[in-house]
């Protein structure tokens, strides 16, 4: 069982519920991962998804391993048939079959290049480990999605959840940096599984993959879409037709206080890093409906379910 997509959950609904009990009681499987391990590979920096993942394997019983590639690690080619005669010191294949041996799981995070869109959707990097590894893979953001992510975003929303059908709302909002669409990606898939009145919302010219986004609602005035929202997720993504550049820094796009009064007192979402005053005002992500917190705590359990249900698989 590898933990690649949101896609690889069979019952959202489900996952969710386990996720739920595992955080009432995060060490009752204690003695499941014992003399197991997992090896996490860095080849991006992080926070919240390394050490949520490390407390998870922790809480059961595996031994972690970590090591950051960007800094630490031999320079990886991908590419079969390579002539290995410039800057790549060592083949993927020989790297994720040797990782294979130490480690029971593991673990990848590697962002968009934000370059070459097609290298990207590709997944070089997530898809080399993917086809070489002889042990699971589980995915902690790769270039096109972010899945353990979106799953404690639902894990989030279930626990904020409303007495009706909720109105959610991905906005987009500005950013001094071209930021990947992974995170959007996932957050929009994963709530094509849910039963929500789902919008995305951003400046036109900023659509996502629309092998993503398909069907789902978009609207071009941020106010309107934000009109009795349950839940407001903000996230900058840069541009996909103009691909990794930033088209639009709009401040009027950023989420404040006057616009959250167009909902229906909505929860703040935000997978953090934030930038204050950019993305979100003080005043929003400082309220009580900023839910953004607990988001991050519910990364732990998110991760913790999925690494549950790989040892579970390969007992």
């Amino acid at each position: 069982m590898n933990y690649i997509s949101i896609q690889n959950i069979d019952s959202l609904n489900k996952w969710v519920k386990q996720a739920l009990k595992i955080k009432k009681k995060p060490l009752k499987n204690k003695k499941l991962g014992k003399n197991k391990t997992l090896g996490m590979l860095f080849f991006n920096s992080s926070l919240r998804t390394r050490l949520s993942t490390q407390k998870a394997a922790l809480n059961l019983g595996m031994n972690v391993i970590v090591m950051n590639f960007n800094s630490e690690g031999w320079t990886l080619e991908f590419e079969d048939g390579a002539i290995m005669n410039s800057g790549a010191s060592e083949h993927i294949k020989e790297a994720a079959a040797v990782v294979s041996q130490y480690c029971d799981i593991i673990a990848i995070r590697a962002f968009a290049g934000l370059v070459d869109k097609e290298k990207d959707n590709a997944e070089t990097v997530l898809m080399g480990f993917l086809k070489y590894a002889t042990v699971p893979v589980v995915n902690m953001e790769s270039a096109t999605g972010h899945p353990l992510q979106s799953l404690a975003d639902a894990i989030t929303m279930a626990e904020h959840k409303t007495e009706h059908r909720p109105k959610v709302v991905l906005t987009w909002a500005p950013h001094p940096k071209a930021l990947p669409q992974a995170v959007p990606n996932s957050f929009v898939e994963m709530m094509q599984l849910q039963d929500a009145d789902f919008v995305i919302t951003h400046p036109e010219g900023y659509e996502l993959n629309p092998e993503i986004t398909k069907d789902s609602k978009i609207e071009y005035d941020q106010d309107k879409a934000f009109e009795n929202a349950d839940f407001i997720y903000a996230k900058n993504w840069s541009n996909y037709t103009d691909y990794g550049q930033i088209t639009n820094s709009d401040p009027n796009w950023t989420v404040t206080a006057d616009k959250m009064k167009l909902t229906n007192n909505a929860k703040f979402m935000h997978c953090l890093p934030v930038r204050r005053n950019v993305i979100v005002t003080d005043k929003v992500i400082d309220s009580e409906n900023s839910i953004v917190i607990e988001q991050a705590n519910n990364r732990t359990y998110a991760a913790q379910l999925v690494l549950q249900k790989i040892l579970e698989n390969g007992k």
